[in-house]
């Protein structure tokens, strides 16, 4: 069986020069799983891969709800509380968004006002998993590596690398500064596209033996 590697397809969709030799770290940030890995030379250097994404913060959030006002929300409010009001770290001015859902003991409708803060301490514990991974490949990367990621920093791709201030809780907590790519959300898909046009340049490249 073959297996396609999806960070080098996000890295080729974020513009990243993955022949060079030079190292390029890069983390994909999707509903399922967040990827790291550290790229050069057209190949994958080191490399990890949590299922803690924008699935688990969506659940965060939802049971934070659930646990400080007594309200089940579905996952689509949930993820909408994320994008309009989430942050990775905590804001000054916060926004705030009323909520609708059920209330779990009298099962009827109601509405509570909830602030960023609140979802910054209520998604604090799937953020710290999501940067320990990307600590973790930084600790295994060669050290000649390490100092071009320093200069180049840590591209980040995936729908859900586009939470507020991601990029700045990744730089407060490696000292490294932390890029979210231009139309995040696309470029695996970019990527996938750019290697079928190329297929001879990334054929060894994209697609692993199992």
């Amino acid at each position: 069986a073959y297996v396609v590697k999806e960070p080098i397809l996000a890295a080729i969709g974020a513009g990243i020069p993955i022949h060079e030799a030079q190292g390029h770290m890069i983390v994909d940030i999707g509903g399922g799983t967040t990827d790291v890995a550290v790229i050069s030379l057209g190949g994958i250097v080191s490399s990890t891969s949590v299922k803690c994404a924008g699935d688990r913060i969506d659940q965060a959030i939802a049971d934070y709800i659930k646990k400080t006002f007594n309200l089940a929300i579905g996952d689509k409010t949930a993820e909408d509380i994320k994008v309009k009001i989430g942050s990775a770290v905590p804001m000054d001015e916060e926004l705030s968004i009323v909520i609708k859902g059920r209330d779990f003991i009298q099962g009827l409708p109601r509405s509570v006002q909830i602030s960023t803060n609140e979802i910054v301490k209520a998604i604090d514990k799937e953020l710290r998993e999501m940067v320990k991974a990307i600590k973790d490949v930084l600790q295994e990367t060669p050290p000649e590596l390490s100092s071009d990621i320093i200069d180049n920093g840590i591209m980040m791709t995936g729908g859900s690398s586009q939470l507020r201030n991601l990029p700045e809780l990744v730089f407060r907590r490696t000292g490294v500064k932390a890029i979210l790519a231009d139309d995040a959300l696309y470029c695996v898909a970019k990527g996938t596209g750019i290697a079928l046009e190329h297929l001879d340049t990334y054929k060894k490249t994209i697609i692993a033996k199992r």
